[in-house]
């Protein structure tokens, strides 16, 4: 009798290659050797770090060096086989089979980790389809392409990916213009006065704000492109960049009958509602929250690797500091869980800023740390209450 009982036919399939897919395979790993797993992707099956994309300009990194293992390496390393360049069309819950453009593949176990997909907003213009999206390493291929021997970019979203790439870019001597419809940078992050101490040092680094309006229309004019903003303004610029957040990939979900929210509902084991089919990292919600960072993703893989073995394993998630890669001042936030009250506290100290978000009763519940301030990160980590206990 295999102890891996209804698993021995077809295993453990999992589909998506980011961080999420590779981190469950490495602690799948770490607790069965044996146990067959798939890997279906429609990238290559390289594995490489996403975060790195805003920042390898200025580190001078091109799209193929932030491939850290090829397809190949990672099959060998981890024991696993990689189904890579397919497109999967269709779960079938109720025969445990995906439909893919490489065939059909059956599964004991299926994990999706599809990530998210950057918003696109309309855009009126004739060069409305110029807009580009960095979300995968081929995008930034071409992106860097695109860029070569171009002077001037904007930027489409003052977020944590906007204000990575403008702080990267200008580091890369480009101009930057970055437009969002919030009054502030890190507007989901920040409070109004650290986010003006971020906006500063950008400003010093070459990086040009519009705030509080949004872009009208997108015209190419010979080598140019023009760009109309609601407010009347017309910036000029060679490349168009839009960061203006991300979505979870649910179609696959869907159609198969899946529960999705904003992201396919998952509990603290990771199952979403068909038997046998689990979601982590940015596709994911796991009570109300989408947490689409690096730290989140670490958590819940060490939770969903036991799950899949059928082992007892609930996810849990303490409090994870966001790092935002702004070199002009580096700035790390934990934001105070959504519908908790109290206010933010400003603390500017020499070379940065520490802001505390209290409750009345003055416990700590958030905090962002900028330039100096940063080294607090250990010390003020501790004191916040976890995300979800």
């Amino acid at each position: 009798m295999d102890h891996h009982n209804d698993l021995s036919q077809s295993g453990i399939v999992i589909i998506g290659s980011g961080l999420a897919g590779f981190t469950v395979i490495r602690e799948l790993r770490k607790l069965d050797k044996t146990i067959p797993v798939t890997l279906v992707t429609r990238e290559l099956g390289y594995f490489y770090s996403k975060p790195m994309l805003s920042t390898a300009l200025a580190s001078n990194k091109s799209a193929e060096q932030l491939v850290s293992t090829n397809a190949d390496g990672m099959a060998a390393q981890l024991e696993i086989s990689i189904v890579s360049d397919a497109n999967v069309t269709a779960i079938d819950t109720v025969a445990q089979t995906i439909t893919t453009s490489k065939g059909n593949i059956p599964y004991g176990k299926l994990v999706l980790g599809l990530g998210a997909d950057q918003i696109r907003l309309p855009l009126q213009g004739n060069a409305a389809n110029e807009v580009i999206t960095v979300n995968d390493l081929e995008e930034y291929a071409q992106f860097r392409k695109m860029i070569e021997g171009k002077k001037r970019i904007a930027i489409l979203g003052a977020g944590l990916i906007g204000c990575e790439f403008a702080n990267d870019l200008v580091l890369g001597s480009y101009e930057v213009d970055v437009i969002d419809l919030a009054p502030q940078a890190l507007g989901r992050l920040l409070p109004e006065a650290a986010a003006q101490a971020l906006q500063e040092k950008l400003s010093d680094a070459g990086v040009r704000w519009h705030f509080g309006t949004t872009v009208q229309s997108l015209d190419r004019n010979a080598d140019s492109l023009s760009i109309t903003l609601a407010n009347g303004s017309v910036i000029a610029s060679d490349v168009f960049l839009s960061a203006v957040g991300l979505k979870p990939r649910l179609d696959l979900a869907k159609a198969a009958g899946i529960a999705t929210g904003t992201g396919i509902t998952v509990n603290r084991q990771l199952e979403t509602s068909a038997k046998n089919v689990f979601a982590i990292g940015d596709c994911a919600e796991v009570d109300g929250l989408v947490l689409p960072y690096v730290m989140p993703i670490m958590q819940a893989a060490r939770a969903l690797a036991p799950s899949l073995l059928g082992q007892a394993a609930a996810l849990t998630y303490p409090a994870m500091p966001v790092m935002v890669k702004t070199p002009s001042l580096p700035t790390i936030v934990s934001p105070p869980a959504k519908g908790v009250t109290g206010d933010w506290k400003i603390i500017p100290v020499e070379g940065g800023l520490e802001a505390r978000f209290e409750s009345s009763d003055g416990k700590l519940l958030g905090f962002a740390l900028l330039g100096t301030a940063t080294a607090q990160r250990g010390a003020l980590t501790k004191e916040l209450p976890p995300i979800l206990q």
